[in-house]
């Protein structure tokens, strides 16, 4: 009997610091958690988007010929389409890297980025056709990255060249509340080999330094939940980790105790 109350204070202390655990506030949610008032961080360099196969482009020629301009805009090649919106014409980079330009034919364009293709179209059209001072703008039309996981999930359109994964976290309505920020995951494919990467939204540092912070085309992004929502999916649910559960565990362990 005189070892009882050693054991309902060893009890009452485990109790105590499970409910206490339980009702502590989480250190994972906030983003930039290093980032202090007049600190600097040196960014990742931005890394290129460059054209690949599959990719889709738009196209915009315009010259001070009205007549030459719209032959720019014909869509009798294979893979040109036309986009009513007057921001050019479609173009489906085929597997060889090549698009089939008006007039010029046959244009090599990937792992080019679009600022170089723009220059190739402007020489090609000034030197071939003799026309001064054409203006050509590329665009992207079909790339963009995916979001999966814990988060608003969807393909999200690239329409700037430099994406970060904020652009595209915050375009897809950000992480849930339940979304894990400390072990964000990019999948990026490199010559046919795809390589996983893991990004601490959590740390700034970590953030502004990783070389997927500025995304390419096709990048997936993979949020994990948290160990509470795992736990829903299994039997006990989270009734394990609630301070109520633990009272009535320590109850039924001093009655236990007392009956002995």
């Amino acid at each position: 009997m005189n070892k009882l109350p050693l054991y309902l204070n060893l009890i009452l202390s485990i109790v105590l610091l499970l409910v206490f655990n339980s009702c502590s506030t989480p250190q994972d949610i906030t983003y930039f958690q290093d980032f202090n008032m007049g600190q600097s961080i040196e960014v990742q360099n931005p890394i290129e988007i460059k054209f690949k196969a599959d990719d889709e482009i738009r196209i915009l020629v315009s010259t001070r010929d009205k007549e030459l301009s719209a032959l720019f805009s014909l869509t009798a090649n294979t893979n040109a389409s036309s986009n009513n919106s007057g921001s050019g014409s479609r173009y489906t980079i085929d597997a060889e890297g090549n698009i089939r330009f008006p007039i010029l034919g046959k244009i090599h364009v990937a792992g080019l980025n679009r600022h170089e293709v723009q220059e190739i179209i402007r020489e090609r059209i000034e030197t071939e056709l003799g026309v001064k001072d054409p203006i050509v703008t590329v665009d992207y039309s079909n790339l963009y990255v995916i979001v999966l996981g814990d988060v608003g999930t969807g393909r999200i359109q690239i329409d700037r060249d430099k994406f970060t994964i904020l652009d595209a976290i915050g375009s897809s309505g950000d992480l849930k509340i339940t979304g894990q920020r400390t072990n964000v995951k990019v999948i990026r494919e490199n010559y046919g080999k795809k390589t996983a990467y893991e990004v601490n939204l959590c740390s700034a540092e970590d953030l502004y330094s990783s070389p997927v912070y500025y995304l390419q085309q096709n990048d997936i992004i993979y949020v994990e939940m948290n160990k509470k929502q795992k736990r829903n999916a299994t039997v006990m649910g989270n009734s394990t980790v609630q301070p109520a559960f633990w009272m009535s565990l320590a109850s039924f362990i001093v009655g236990v105790t007392r009956w002995f």
